[in-house]
């Protein structure tokens, strides 16, 4: 690994592409801040993380993915040298993350270095840390991350997440919650039924409204689906299943910051393993999730607020974005588990620590 390099003016910031890893990333982010409170920080990702990211304190500028083809990789690589950044620190980890960056020649381009072609386009490479059997280890991806700014010489600034919560963003939210008769002395769970890795990730529709149902009846909590882009089939499924009325903010659907909002005026987020769950926990949120195919490792952080929920099965973690079974890792999860789970932590968390 090269010496870590001069104290830099000007900083570049691939983000990773899943929303969940962008709220895992900002510890890396604000320990870039704090290391060079003078530079100016750069992130480049989804154009639809503009808002998330630009409320960040870390974060200066933005700039959108310029997408996949070839023509537009090699005028981003142009754009990216006229900018004169002293660093590229890549936390999107494939090859076309970093290629606008070594067309550019930023002089310091720190990542993983995932094959042979990374690698060569990066001057602080790292390897991901494996296991005993040479398989890749699963670990948070807090440290994850905080792994390439360690790398420059930058020092640790804790691993709380970071997420901003915009006032129009916030008025917005209640001005529908409103229209549906849902003041600010409603009482609400946030309930994430989607996920953008894939269906293997989702807890079956019938799981999630028996769930609402037990939690409105136990406590008098009123469920509100924010389903994501594609997802508003889905969420009237649940919908249709519930006995008792729950919501779906689907028309349109809300952004991340809007459903930041959103998140923050809940008593309680029941989620499967996705973006959402991520800006929950960095609200300080309690959360109960429910986790199939993909190691927990990922997500080790910040537990004592969650309640994460696994099936024994054997075939889990397979990294399927489809089942190609029965979906037993997320079917044998329970509704009845689930409640239990959400009971304890609430329990746990004492009566001032939840809005009355």
């Amino acid at each position: 690994m090269p010496a870590a390099p001069q104290a830099p003016a000007r900083i570049y910031v691939r983000l990773p592409n899943w929303v969940g890893d962008v709220v895992m990333c900002t510890p890396a982010l604000r320990a870039l801040r704090r290391s060079a409170p003078q530079a100016e920080i750069i992130a480049e990702g989804k154009a639809f993380q503009r808002d998330m990211v630009m409320a960040l304190d870390s974060v200066d500028g933005f700039i959108a993915d310029p997408g996949r083809r070839p023509a537009d990789l090699l005028r981003h690589g142009r754009l990216l040298a006229e900018e004169r950044f002293d660093w590229a620190v890549l936390l999107g980890e494939s090859e076309r993350a970093a290629m606008p960056a070594f067309l550019a020649r930023i002089p310091v381009r720190a990542g993983y270095g995932r094959g042979l072609l990374r690698r060569a386009m990066l001057t602080h490479r790292l390897r991901r840390p494996k296991g005993p059997g040479g398989e890749p280890l699963a670990f948070s991806m807090i440290e994850r991350y905080s792994r390439v700014t360690r790398a420059l010489g930058v020092p640790d600034d804790g691993s709380g997440m970071d997420l901003q919560v915009p006032e129009p963003a916030r008025a917005a939210v209640e001005t529908r919650l409103d229209a549906e008769g849902l003041g600010a002395d409603a009482r609400l769970i946030t309930v994430v039924v989607g996920a953008a890795f894939g269906s293997s990730k989702m807890w079956p529709p019938g799981h999630f409204a028996a769930s609402c149902d037990a939690l409105f009846e136990r406590h008098g909590w009123r469920a509100v689906l924010a389903p994501g882009p594609g997802e508003e089939a889905l969420a009237e499924e649940v919908v249709a299943l519930a006995k008792h009325p729950v919501l779906s903010i689907a028309n349109p659907v809300l952004d991340l910051c809007e459903l930041a909002a959103l998140l923050e005026r809940s008593q309680l987020v029941i989620s499967n393993d996705t973006g959402p769950r991520s800006m929950a926990v960095a609200l300080g949120l309690p959360v109960v999730v429910a986790v199939g195919p993909i190691a927990d490792g990922h997500t080790r952080h910040h537990l004592k607020r969650q309640r994460v929920l696994m099936a024994d099965v054997h075939c889990r973690p397979c990294n399927h974005p489809v089942c190609p079974t029965d979906h037993r890792c997320m079917t044998r999860i329970t509704p009845e588990q689930l409640v239990s789970a959400a009971d304890e932590l609430l329990e746990a968390e004492g009566p001032g620590q939840v809005r009355p």
